[in-house]
């Protein structure tokens, strides 16, 4: 590897992942490099990342991003989870939260406690314990200086790039309109330039491709390998619609399965957002745009876009001097909606070990190590939705029950249906709750679990559980209606 100090970051295409890195980059180190993103605006972005996960308002904070000014800006509401419906068996409905369930003690966390509660006919279900469930349900949401409440967002992805654009602009980023018309090379592989259609050469020291499925650097240049995904995630196609709001926005995204996937339902300040998720094996085009036009509710408002895609990774994300952020990288599918999350990850740890004095070896290495790691683990996440089901009631549930998982799941499954044990890496993304919210609400119920609170005698038990439902009852009859909160908060002018 060359030793060259680096000191201008081109960004090879816009949309979400593009104005996330720029924002990022421009923000943190702009006084210490030049920020160039090219973008053409004759080129689409897919768009759909509608829903987001609490992480992200770390990601703002770092960026010192007002709250309020991001929401009105991209008619944004609140998300407290995840609602799901017909994964389990067809009827059966959870919802999957943020922040922490229950309380537990040093030895044991807090399933242990309630399998035992259970073993003694105190049938409250694991989410009556956790106070983002409570306000979901009842369609309430505040914010506060204790930040008791964890959560996300929806939003406008278009609207929320833009928004970012202006923020990276006034930091010095500066955007290049233009089409890329072919990626030069020095010798040794290394990106040298962008050369657009209209003979702007654009060069750099470190490129960033954000250009989508398309790939531009990453695979069409150094023609780096992808690792398929799609014998574990099957689904390999959306479709995403746009549709007038009829009721009041809900603080949680709804994702329905169907007999060949599943649709999601995400609610904004002024519209709703809908998409089908599907494999292409069980469902045809014609087939998933008549099944989503037929379960959305409020007038259509845009044309049904068919958007196909491969479930998998690029074998490493920085290769050479290029850096895959975003779809280019590789694609989990929407699910659990971790896809902005990965841009933000993927540039932050790029800025934690930016290599100033030169690309090396060892820091590909290592960013790649751990951007792979943090993405294996959501797809085991992701996977473990389709594969823990009791339906058998079409081919495509047929199959995702019966499929052979990853040996890092396969471990997670077997500890937790014969221990009740759940666990997390310092480095992961979803928590331990948030495992046990998806592996209980889909019917994996553990065989044994530790037997600590047998030495609990009954009526301290029962007093504790109690105790912990009263108080998010309380909190929960004290909070506002989600929209009326939303609008005194952060009411979009759109």
């Amino acid at each position: 590897m060359k030793n060259n100090s680096v000191k201008k970051v081109v960004i090879a295409g816009g949309g979400t992942a593009g104005w996330v890195a720029a924002a990022a980059l421009s923000k943190q180190l702009g006084k210490l490099l030049d920020v160039v993103l090219v973008e053409s605006d004759q080129i689409g972005t897919v768009g759909v990342g509608e829903a987001t996960i609490p992480p992200m308002r770390t990601f703002h904070s770092l960026l010192g991003i007002d709250e309020q000014e991001f929401m009105r800006a991209t008619e944004a509401v609140f998300k407290l989870g995840i609602s799901f419906k017909n994964w389990g068996q067809i009827g059966d409905e959870y919802i999957h939260p943020f922040g922490s369930t229950g309380q537990g003690s040093y030895l044991a966390d807090f399933q242990h406690f309630w399998l035992h509660a259970k073993s003694k006919g105190i049938n409250a279900e694991f989410g009556e314990y956790s106070l983002e469930v409570q306000a979901a349900k009842a369609n309430k949401f505040a914010t506060s200086k204790t930040g008791t409440i964890n959560y996300a967002y929806h939003l406008d992805a278009t609207r929320y790039a833009q928004f970012l654009r202006q923020f990276s602009e006034k930091h010095g980023a500066k955007r290049i309109e233009g089409k890329i018309q072919q990626v030069q090379q020095h010798p040794d592989g290394d990106i040298k330039a962008l050369l657009l259609e209209s003979g702007e050469l654009i060069e750099g020291d470190l490129f960033i491709d954000c250009t989508g499925f398309t790939g531009l650097l990453i695979d069409k240049t150094l023609n780096t390998p992808y690792e398929d995904w799609s014998h574990w995630l099957p689904c390999n196609s959306a479709i995403a619609i746009q549709t007038e709001s009829v009721e009041p926005p809900k603080p949680y995204v709804t994702c329905t399965a169907h007999q060949a996937g599943w649709q999601w339902h995400i609610p904004l300040q002024h519209r709703v957002g809908n998409g089908n998720v599907f494999c292409s094996d069980f469902m045809s085009d014609d087939q998933a745009k008549a099944h989503l036009l037929n379960n959305v509710r409020g007038k259509v408002l845009t044309e049904p876009r068919v958007i196909k895609y491969r479930t998998g990774r690029r074998k490493v994300f920085w290769n050479q001097n290029c850096v895959a952020l975003g779809l280019s990288s590789g694609f989990v599918e929407p699910l659990e909606s971790t896809s902005i999350y990965l841009f933000m990850i993927g540039v932050v740890r790029l800025m934690s070990m930016f290599p100033f004095n030169g690309i090396t070896e060892s820091v590909i290495k290592e960013y790649n190590q751990q951007l792979i790691a943090e993405l294996e683990n959501i797809r085991d996440f992701i996977i473990l939705h389709y594969h823990v089901t009791s339906r058998e009631d079409s081919e495509f549930w047929r199959y995702c029950k019966n499929m052979s998982v990853p040996d890092s799941l396969s471990h997670r499954l077997e500890l937790f249906k014969e221990h009740a044990l759940s666990y997390q890496d310092s480095r992961e993304l979803f928590r331990r709750d948030s495992w046990l919210h998806v592996m209980l609400g889909q019917g994996l119920m553990p065989q044994h679990y530790h037997s600590i609170f047998q030495t609990m005698p009954d009526d301290e038990m029962v007093g504790h559980l109690t105790n912990i439902r009263t108080k998010i009852a309380e909190v929960v009859a004290k909070l506002p209606m989600h929209h009326e909160f939303v609008h005194h908060y952060c009411k979009s002018s759109h």
